[in-house]
């Protein structure tokens, strides 16, 4: 697969030749990007796969909701559905996306809508009778038709943008000179431990005349289903089936795991069909099955009785305090101004 990848970097060249002629058009005003009169956020990265969006997403949302009115927008991958759609109580996972469910049913008072064109989405959530405050986009950090007032790019520790290649080769969607649109970047899921000399290397390395903060993910010391908890100190030990259907599971795998655990790996955003939920129930045999929230809100409408999930959320390193100024100020400024 490496050898391959290497093989088709003459496609890479060209993509990256693609992309960086539509950045220029729209960096040029050649093609048109959007503006709105009132605080957009849009939260992205440079690769495909796992960067740790959604919890980013929650953390302003924690953020901002004591203080304003609240809409997530994204294009809801994988839906079984097509145009903009307002959350309700009629919402399911296969209307919305997993992810835009998942927030729809953690944070009730905040608005979730998905439209894969983010301009028209925007426009429908500012024809509501209660207009939002503050839109956060979720993974629009290449959607290039709106112009977000602030854009934060996600990097993994793992995987760092600035040591990558454009697609195929590598996973960047454009160049990584693409990260200078960007008004902070949080390198996401670094150790807890990480040391301030390794962070000013990481900064060193990037490059760029913005702030770097660094975050980690935070995994809850209890497992939950609609129904009760339990705590991990207490299962950590039993004998369980590990389920994930994300991008990059490892950590979920290693924060649960004991050597008689088994684990069922799925893709990203995987859609259970009933073959695969048979097959998951005959290999846990009544043991308790650990999900991850994303996957528990696809899975949890069948019939279990042994089926929990590990929620997470993405907490800083350090200079929490600065970032969440940057945040207010910015969204306070925005509302001023509108």
């Amino acid at each position: 697969m490496i050898i391959l990848r290497y093989l088709l970097f003459p496609f890479s060249v060209i993509y990256g030749v693609i992309t960086s002629i539509r950045n220029f058009l729209f960096d040029s005003g050649i093609l048109k990007s959007y503006a709105f009169d009132i605080p957009v956020i849009a939260v992205g990265n440079l690769s495909v796969g796992g960067t740790g969006k959604t919890p980013q997403i929650e953390y302003l949302i924690r953020l901002l909701s004591p203080n304003y009115k609240i809409a997530t927008l994204s294009r809801g991958y994988k839906r079984k559905s097509k145009g903009f759609i307002l959350a309700d109580e009629t919402s399911t996972a296969e209307i919305l996306g997993d992810e835009p469910f998942q927030m729809h049913q953690k944070f009730p008072n905040i608005e979730v809508a998905v439209d894969a064109n983010r301009k028209n989405g925007i426009e429908q959530l500012l024809s509501l009778h209660e207009k939002p405050n503050v839109i956060l986009l979720d993974d629009a950090f290449q959607h290039r038709k709106v112009k977000a007032g602030f854009y934060i790019l996600l990097s993994a520790y793992d995987d760092l943008f600035c040591n990558d290649f454009m697609l195929p080769t590598g996973n960047l969607r454009e160049s990584r000179s693409g990260a200078k649109r960007a008004n902070v970047i949080i390198i996401t899921k670094c150790p807890k431990d990480l040391s301030e000399l390794a962070q000013e290397k990481i900064k060193k390395k990037i490059g760029l005349n913005c702030s770097i903060f660094f975050s980690y993910i935070d995994y809850d010391l209890e497992v939950y289903n609609e129904f009760e908890s339990k705590k991990v100190s207490e299962i950590k030990n039993s004998d369980k089936i590990l389920l994930a259907g994300i991008a990059k599971p490892q950590s979920f795998f290693s924060y649960l795991d004991n050597s008689n655990d088994q684990k069922l790996e799925f893709p990203d955003h995987h859609h259970f069909t009933e073959n695969d939920i048979q097959t998951i129930k005959n290999k846990a045999n009544n043991k308790l099955i650990i999900t991850t929230e994303k996957d528990y809100v696809r899975l949890k409408k069948q019939h279990w009785n042994n089926l929990y999930y590990l929620p997470i959320k993405s907490s800083f390193i350090s200079d929490s305090d600065n970032f969440n100024q940057t945040i207010l100020k910015y969204v306070g400024k925005s509302s001023r101004n509108s």
